[in-house]
C-alpha cells in the first residue's frame, strides 16, 4: 500500500513538472512575441527576421543567478536603458503573468553568463555601456533564488546587445507573425513618440537597497512601562468609578459648578448689612470776631468723635436703608456755654424706597437670578461631561478587549503557518512538494509575525488610553500594571424603538437642559432691561433722634454773663430809688438748666431711648432721562437674542434627532454584522479545514492553503471587531439619549 501511494506521488510530481515546464514555454514564446512587437512598433527599424536579445549583468559574485529576458534596449548618447522585465511602460504584462509580473506557473531557473567578452559575433552589434552598480532586490518567494537585480535609473546593470540579422523569428503555434513595417512607413493607430532623455526621466528612491533581516527568534511580546507579571483585572463598573473619581474633565468640570454657587453666594451677599465706623479727635481754635464771640481772642474747642453706620438693601421692592449714630465730647472755652463739658448724640435713619423703575426688579435681583441659572447651567454641563467621560471610557474598554482577543487571533494565526510551514518542509522532504512551497509558507508565518507586531502595539495604545482616563495621575500604579479585562461582551442588540429613543434623547439630553437654561437668563435679561426703560421716582424719608448732656460752666454758675455786667448799673439804681423812695428794681429771673441735660454720655444716650427730641422728613425724588436709547437699545438686543436662542434650540433638536437616528442605526447595524461575520467565520474554519484536506490529498495547491488562512484570520478579526463595535454601539446610544447615567447606575454628585 506505501508503494502503490509513493508510485502515485511520483506520478502526479511528475505531471505537475510537465505541465508547469509547458506553461513555462507558452508563456515564454507570448512574452518574446509581445517583446518584439513592441520593439518594431516604437523603433520602426527593425527588419523582419531579426531577433534581439538583452542580457542582464550579474552582480559582482559570479555563482549568483540571474533570469534571461528577452527585451529590446535603447541607447541614447552612449547610456543604455533596458526596461522592465514585467512589462514595458504604457503595455499590459504579457500573457501569463500575474499582477506583479510573476510568471504563472512553473519558473526556470537559468544561470546566466557573465559578459565578458570584448566583442559579439560576426555580423553583430555591440553597445558598450557605462559600467554601474547592481542594485540588489528582495528575494523572490516563488522562484527561490537569490536577489536578483532591478535596474533603477541612477544604478543599471550592464547590458550587451547582440543583433543577429537574417535569423527566422520563431511564432508560436496559433499566432500570426509580427511583422514591422518598411522603413519610414508609420504603422496605423500609432502615433510616433520621441524617447525621452535619462535625465527627464523621474528618479526612484532607493531605501535601505542592501538590508538583510539576520535570522531571530521571536520576541517576547511585552508593552513598555508595563509589567507582564503584574495583571489587574479590571471591570468595565470598577473603570467608570475609577474615572469618575480621577478624571481631570470630571475634577474641572467639579470645579466649576462649585465655582458657580460661590457665584451665587456672591451675588446674594449684596443684601449683606455693612458696619462702618470713624472715630476721631478735633481740636479748633476760632479767631473772635465779636462781642458776643464768648471769648477774648480765640474760641478754643476740643472733641472726641465718635461716628457708626449701619446700611444696606432690601432683597424686596428694591429699597435701602441707612441708620447713623454719632456721639461726641466736646469741651470750649466759650462762656457762653452752659454745659461743658458736653456730650451730645445723635442717631438718624433714612429710607430710599424705588416707585416705578427698580421696584419689581433692578440690577441686584437680576445678578442673583442670572447666578442660580449659570449654576444650573454648570450642573448640566457637568452632567454632560460625565457622560462624555463614560461613553469614552466604555469605548476604550472595549478598545482594550479587541485589541488584546486580536493579539491572541493574530498568534494563533502564527501558530497555524507555523505548522503549515513544517508539514511543508515533511512533504519536501518526501519528495511530494517543490522547495518553492517551504518559502511560500516561510513568508506566510512573516507576513503574520508582523500582525502580531502590529496587534501589540494596538494593545498598548488602546491600554494606554484607557489607562489616561482612569489613572489619578502619572504617578499612579496603573501606568505598570497590565489590564485584563473581564467583562463579557454584549452579543444582542437592545430592543429600542426610535419613539422611545427620541423621547427619552429630548428628556435627558444635557444639551437640551443648557438651552433652556440659555433662554431663561435671557428672559432675565428682558426683565431688567425693560425695567430700566421705565423713569426714575424714589420716595425718601427720614427720622432722628438726638440727645445732650453735661456739666455746668463756671460762668453759668454764676448767672447769665450778660446780666452780670449790668450789676453794678443795676446797684446804683436801687440805691437812687432808695433816696428818692421808690422801689428798687427786681432782681434778673434766673434760668436754671434742666436736670436731664445734667451728666454724662449716660443721661445723653438717655434722652436718645426716651425720643425726647426728634425730628423726621419725607420727600420724593426724581431722574427724568429725555432720551433712554441706552435702556431701549439693551431691550431689543435681547429680544434679537431671543429669537437667536430659539433658532439654536430647534437646530439642536434636529442634530440630536440625527444622533439618535444614526446612533439606533449602528446598533443594528453592528447586531447583523455580528450574525454575518460568525456566520463568515465559521464558514471559513470549514473552508480551511477542506483546503487542508484537499492539500493533503493532492488535489489543491499551497496558494488555495494559504489564501484560506488568511480569510480564516481575517473574519475571526472582524467577528472580534464586530463583538466590541457592537458594544461601543450600545454605548453610543447610552450617549444618544442621554441615559448612560441611569444605565450604568451612576448618581452625580457635586460634592
Amino acid at each position: 500500500m506505501r508503494r502503490g501511494a509513493s508510485s502515485t506521488k511520483r506520478d502526479m510530481k511528475t505531471q505537475r513538472k510537465t505541465i508547469f515546464r509547458g506553461l513555462l514555454t507558452a508563456a515564454l514564446l507570448c512574452a518574446s512575441a509581445a517583446v518584439q512587437t513592441s520593439y518594431a512598433q516604437t523603433t520602426g527599424t527593425q527588419p523582419s527576421g531579426t531577433t534581439t536579445t538583452s542580457t542582464v549583468a550579474p552582480a559582482p559574485s559570479a555563482n549568483t543567478p540571474v533570469i534571461q529576458t528577452t527585451t529590446p534596449t535603447t541607447s541614447t548618447s552612449g547610456v543604455t536603458i533596458a526596461p522592465s522585465a514585467n512589462a514595458p511602460l504604457g503595455q499590459s504584462p504579457a500573457p501569463g503573468a500575474n499582477a506583479r509580473g510573476l510568471t504563472t506557473g512553473a519558473q526556470v531557473e537559468q544561470s546566466a553568463q557573465p559578459t565578458t567578452q570584448a566583442g559579439q559575433q560576426a555580423g553583430g552589434q555591440q553597445v558598450s555601456p557605462a559600467p554601474s552598480a547592481p542594485t540588489p532586490q528582495a528575494p523572490d518567494l516563488l522562484l527561490g533564488t537569490s536577489p536578483s537585480s532591478i535596474p533603477t535609473l541612477d544604478s543599471l546593470p550592464s547590458t550587451g546587445t547582440t543583433t543577429t540579422v537574417g535569423a527566422p523569428t520563431q511564432t508560436p503555434q496559433g499566432q500570426t507573425p509580427n511583422v514591422p513595417p518598411p522603413p519610414g512607413v508609420r504603422p496605423p493607430g500609432r502615433e510616433s513618440v520621441p524617447t525621452p532623455a535619462p535625465d527627464a526621466l523621474p528618479l526612484v528612491p532607493q531605501v535601505a537597497p542592501d538590508y538583510k533581516a539576520d535570522p531571530a527568534p521571536f520576541p517576547e511580546l511585552g508593552r513598555v512601562g508595563v509589567d507582564m507579571t503584574d495583571q489587574h483585572p479590571l471591570s468595565l463598573r470598577e473603570a467608570l468609578e475609577m474615572a469618575l473619581a480621577n478624571n481631570k474633565d470630571i475634577e474641572v468640570a467639579r470645579t466649576s459648578v462649585r465655582a458657580a454657587e460661590f457665584d451665587l453666594q456672591g451675588a446674594r451677599g449684596v443684601y449683606d448689612p455693612r458696619l462702618s465706623s470713624l472715630s476721631y479727635y478735633e481740636r479748633s481754635a476760632t479767631p473772635s470776631s465779636s462781642f458776643l464771640s464768648g471769648a477774648n481772642g480765640a474760641v478754643v474747642q476740643s472733641d472726641f468723635t465718635g461716628t457708626a453706620r449701619l446700611e444696606g438693601l432690601t432683597p424686596k421692592y428694591g429699597g435701602g436703608y441707612r441708620v447713623d449714630m454719632s456721639a461726641i465730647r466736646l469741651t470750649t472755652n466759650n462762656q457762653f456755654a452752659a454745659l461743658n463739658p458736653q456730650f451730645p448724640t445723635a442717631l438718624t435713619f433714612n429710607y430710599t424706597q424705588p416707585l416705578m423703575r427698580g421696584l419689581r426688579f433692578d440690577n441686584n435681583r437680576r445678578q442673583i437670578e442670572v447666578a442660580k441659572k449659570n449654576l444650573s447651567l454648570t450642573d448640566a454641563q457637568f452632567r454632560q461631561r460625565t457622560i462624555e467621560t463614560i461613553t469614552a471610557v466604555q469605548r476604550a474598554y472595549w478598545d482594550l478587549v479587541f485589541a488584546l482577543r486580536n493579539l491572541q487571533v493574530q498568534r494563533d494565526a502564527v501558530r497555524d503557518a507555523r505548522a503549515q510551514l513544517e508539514h511543508n518542509k515533511r512533504l519536501v522532504e518526501e519528495g511530494v512538494l517543490a522547495p518553492i512551497d517551504v518559502v511560500a509558507a516561510d513568508a506566510q508565518v512573516s507576513g503574520y509575525e508582523q500582525s502580531v507586531y502590529s496587534a501589540l502595539e494596538d494593545v498598548s495604545r488602546f491600554e494606554n488610553n484607557l489607562k489616561n482616563l482612569i489613572a489619578e495621575n502619572r504617578e499612579s500604579r496603573f501606568w505598570n500594571v497590565s489590564i485584563i479585562p473581564t467583562d463579557p461582551v454584549d452579543l444582542e442588540p437592545p430592543a429600542v424603538t426610535l419613539p422611545d429613543a427620541m423621547e427619552a434623547a429630548m428628556t435627558n439630553r444635557p444639551e437640551l437642559k443648557q438651552s433652556e437654561v440659555v433662554a431663561e437668563i435671557n428672559l432675565i435679561d428682558q426683565r431688567y432691561f425693560r425695567e430700566q426703560t421705565k423713569p426714575q421716582v424714589d420716595l425718601i424719608g427720614s427720622y432722628g433722634v438726638v440727645g445732650l448732656a453735661g456739666s455746668l460752666s463756671d460762668t453759668a454758675a454764676g448767672g447769665n454773663p450778660l446780666a452780670n455786667t449790668n450789676a453794678e448799673l443795676r446797684a446804683r439804681v436801687n440805691e437812687l430809688s432808695t433816696l428818692n423812695g421808690l422801689q428798687p428794681l427786681p432782681p434778673p429771673a434766673a434760668q436754671p438748666i434742666p436736670e436731664d441735660l445734667i451728666g454724662g454720655f449716660a443721661q445723653s444716650f438717655g434722652s436718645l431711648a426716651a425720643n425726647r427730641y426728634s425730628n423726621f422728613r419725607v420727600g420724593v425724588q426724581l431722574n427724568l432721562p429725555l432720551r433712554n436709547r441706552t435702556a431701549e437699545a439693551n431691550l431689543g438686543r435681547s429680544l434679537v437674542e431671543a429669537h437667536r436662542i430659539e433658532t439654536q434650540r430647534e437646530q439642536l433638536e434636529q442634530l440630536i434627532q440625527v444622533d439618535v437616528r444614526n446612533a439606533l442605526q449602528i446598533v443594528r447595524t453592528a447586531g447583523s454584522r455580528l450574525r454575518a461575520a460568525a456566520a463568515a467565520r465559521s464558514a471559513s474554519e470549514q473552508q480551511y479545514s477542506s483546503e487542508q484536506r484537499k492539500f493533503d490529498a493532492g488535489q489543491s495547491t499551497l496558494f488555495l492553503v494559504l489564501e484560506r488562512q488568511t480569510a480564516l484570520t481575517t473574519a475571526r478579526g472582524n467577528e472580534l471587531r464586530a463583538q466590541t463595535d457592537l458594544n461601543k454601539a450600545i454605548a453610543e446610544l447610552q450617549r444618544a439619549t442621554g441615559n448612560s447615567l441611569q444605565a450604568n447606575n451612576v448618581v452625580v454628585s457635586l460634592r
